[in-house]
């Protein structure tokens, strides 16, 4: 039988958990031309959200067609405009002959070679001269618009690890390029998102970055407690097994609300039930998550410095004036100014974030295994 719960990679459908409101604030803006910035920690949903938000989208508005661009592997210039001029072609044409007369009309003086895949489906990849395409980018950055414009269609490009821009020669010069073409295009809907918080919060929410207020950003929150109580009781039920509400809010709450984890560990409930979870299923489940990443976090800890544990610790210990003296001396954490330059090195990490003035673990089981099984406190 199927496992009924999905983790790691986009989900769809029934295995779609709650998120209503801001699905419909998404395919409101999606279908209304808005530009959209979403923000959230990492495997929090966001690009399930996305493409099941766009996918409403172009089913309510006939002329729309969507983009979808990873910027995970791409690390400059050249490969952003080869990836966004494929993207777009691939996302407005259906058939090999419209993807061939988009290249001619709009790509012809960048040399293209168009490669086309052995199978049934319309399958390509596309090389663009370097050299010529840096003799003039805005053509490729304003070809989605022309291109809309001339097939009388709207499109949205929803870009992931959009922060990776951020790696590129000259990051600062490349996004206000960006922004300069892409606010005055009328066809083209951008939603812009990726999984690392700190540095999308910098290149969205900070004024002196050419992204400041280029569209709606939006801050993920959590899914609320009952409608994971909801969906893992349901999901249970579907496949012919049961779980008390009780036990669904146990995994639920063991994972911090964490929906890549509330899945996984749901997942492994399931897979130790035969028809009535039981509570030591749920826990068993947890400590089964923990041993699997135990070797994992414990090269990620092996990685910190001495001090960047030891602030760990004291946030696990609930400290709340971490320059405190009686902190600094107690968890040896130096002196004040050490303790924001712990603070930020951890957020670079990707190991804390900042709740307002509060740290927070962004890793729930990587939280349990320190607390539980390293500290041991």
């Amino acid at each position: 039988m199927e496992a009924p719960f999905t983790f790691g990679r986009v989900v769809s459908g029934r295995d779609f958990t709650n998120r209503e409101q801001e699905t419909e604030t998404l395919v409101q803006n999606f279908v209304a031309g808005t530009h959209t910035i979403l923000i959230s920690p990492r495997r929090w949903g966001k690009s399930s959200l996305v493409a099941k938000a766009a996918d409403l989208a172009a089913a309510q508005k006939g002329d729309l067609r969507v983009c979808h661009l990873d910027l995970y592997n791409v690390r400059d210039e050249e490969e952003f405009y080869r990836s966004l001029a494929e993207g777009v072609l691939r996302a407005s044409s259906t058939r090999l002959d419209e993807i061939t007369d988009g290249i001619k009309k709009f790509l012809s003086r960048f040399i293209p070679k168009l490669n086309i895949g052995a199978g049934p489906d319309t399958d390509f990849s596309l090389g663009l001269d370097w050299k010529e395409v840096k003799l003039s980018p805005d053509d490729i950055l304003d070809m989605a618009e022309k291109l809309a414009a001339d097939k009388g269609i709207k499109l949205l490009i929803c870009i992931d690890e959009f922060q990776n821009l951020s790696g590129f020669d000259e990051p600062l010069n490349f996004q206000k390029k960006l922004r300069a073409h892409w606010q005055k295009h009328s066809h083209v809907t951008y939603c812009l998102y990726g999984s690392k918080r700190h540095m999308m919060m910098d290149v969205f929410t900070n004024p002196s970055m050419p992204f400041y207020k280029f569209g709606q950003t939006i801050f993920l929150e959590k899914i609320r407690r009952r409608d994971w109580v909801t969906f893992i009781t349901e999901r249970f039920v579907q496949s012919g097994k049961k779980i008390s509400p009780e036990l669904a809010d146990l995994i639920a709450q063991s994972a911090d609300d964490h929906p890549y984890y509330v899945q996984q560990v749901a997942q492994l409930a399931w897979f130790r039930t035969t028809e009535q979870c039981r509570e030591k299923d749920v826990w068993n489940a947890l400590y089964g998550l923990i041993m699997q990443l135990s070797m994992l976090f414990r090269t990620q800890t092996d990685n910190l410095s001495n001090t960047q544990v030891n602030f760990l610790k004291a946030m696990l210990s609930n400290v709340e004036q971490y320059s405190a003296k009686e902190t600094l001396d107690e968890f040896k954490l130096g002196t004040s100014a050490n303790v924001n330059r712990i603070k930020q090195a951890l957020i670079q990490k990707e190991i804390i974030d900042m709740d307002g003035h509060v740290p927070m673990f962004l890793d729930p089981i990587y939280r349990i295994w320190l607390k539980n099984y390293y500290f041991k406190i």
